[in-house]
């Protein structure tokens, strides 16, 4: 039955390498989109195009506008009138104003404060607000609020605050998700298209090894594709930390990769395409993407939505590896990640499973 079993493997992964177009795709995914999304989604304040009134003509705005360089902001552009910088934010020419009324520094200088008048395209919210903050620093350092505390900020587990790091693992996890599913079920929807379905059925072998034998190889293959990401994209261009046990993070995603299996066996049994299979797996994947916390952290949604995470296997997996990469967490203290998944993991796997197991 062993030999049986790992034949059936071999069977499936020669066939996935003679398909160009699915090796692309694995790939691709594994690669590019992973450099793609960590070098291309900025979430930092950065290249922000900032405009200006200033109708004081005095020396204290020069200085705070001097403060407005790069890689931050852009060389701070001057406008005659709040109409015309108003009408540049508009037109998503600029995306933050700066407005120092004819009475600034008098009042500064008179009353010791003053006010200054900002405006923000919140369209894209987060470079805004970073951006605002940015600001709003700088404006601290002139004013004299007569409390003698310094604040020093200490940046745990990722100094640089280097967004890219965290945007690639959190599409690596993503990807792993996506692509575990999908291919599971393909595995056995093109049996259905190529009409060799009836032939399998009648192959002298136990169904449940063929099942398992047909999941297990696909796996391997997310598997294979991990430790290209890993190697590749995470250490080699993006410089990911790794503070823990990296066969634990392999261990974790071999679990979760049976996860992931076990809806694409769901998916294959109620799916006659793979137009439905594309179609019933991203039904699927999103919701436990969006609850997962990989785009946005557990603490910041809904008490409901945070209820709901908990029955999503990805926000274990990214928490885990999270750990295990930034926080260098001990094995023996992963143990909460490693149960999820695996708890979650079998209930999905064994329901899939045996769903795909009744068209046998």
């Amino acid at each position: 039955m062993i030999g049986t079993f790992f034949a059936l493997v071999a069977k499936e992964l020669i066939g996935f390498f003679r398909s160009w177009g699915l090796v692309a795709i694995v790939l691709y995914s594994f690669t590019l989109d992973i450099y793609i999304t960590g070098a291309g989604i900025e979430m930092q304040a950065k290249n922000i195009a900032v405009g200006y009134v200033d109708e004081t003509g005095g020396g204290m705005s020069r200085k705070i506008l001097s403060r407005l360089h790069m890689p931050e902001f852009q060389k701070p552009v001057m406008f005659t009138s709040q109409e015309a910088l108003s009408q540049s934010i508009y037109n998503r020419e600029i995306m933050v104003g700066l407005i120092f009324e004819s009475d600034f520094e008098k009042s500064l200088k008179k009353y010791g404060r003053s006010s200054i008048d900002l405006l923000l395209d919140s369209i894209a919210a987060t470079q805004s607000f970073q951006a605002l903050q940015y600001l709003q620093n700088i404006l601290l350092d002139y004013a004299d609020i007569g409390i003698p505390v310094e604040l020093k900020i200490h940046k745990l587990f990722n100094p640089n605050a280097t967004t890219s790091q965290f945007m690639a693992m959190a599409e690596m996890l993503s990807v792993i998700t996506l692509l575990g599913v999908i291919l599971t079920a393909a595995v056995f929807v093109r049996e259905k298209e190529n009409g060799t379905w009836d032939i399998m059925l009648l192959m002298p072998i136990d169904p449940k090894l063929i099942i398992l034998a047909k999941s297990f190889s696909q796996v391997l293959i997310i598997m294979g594709g991990v430790v290209i990401a890993t190697g590749i994209v995470l250490f080699g261009i993006f410089d990911v930390p790794i503070n823990g046990s990296i066969s634990a993070f392999f261990l974790l995603s071999f679990f979760y990769a049976f996860t992931s299996a076990g809806i694409g066996l769901f998916v294959a049994a109620v799916s006659k395409s793979m137009l439905q299979v594309a179609q019933i797996s991203i039904l699927i994947m999103m919701p436990l993407i969006f609850l997962s916390g990989a785009w946005t952290p557990i603490h910041a949604m809904h008490p409901l939505l945070q209820e709901l995470s908990l029955i999503s296997p990805l926000r274990y997996y990214i928490e885990g590896s999270e750990s295990i990469f930034f926080r260098g967490t001990d094995v023996a203290d992963l143990w909460s990640y490693f149960a999820g998944v695996i708890i979650l993991g079998s209930v999905l796997y064994f329901y899939g499973f045996r769903k795909i197991g009744r068209l046998f």
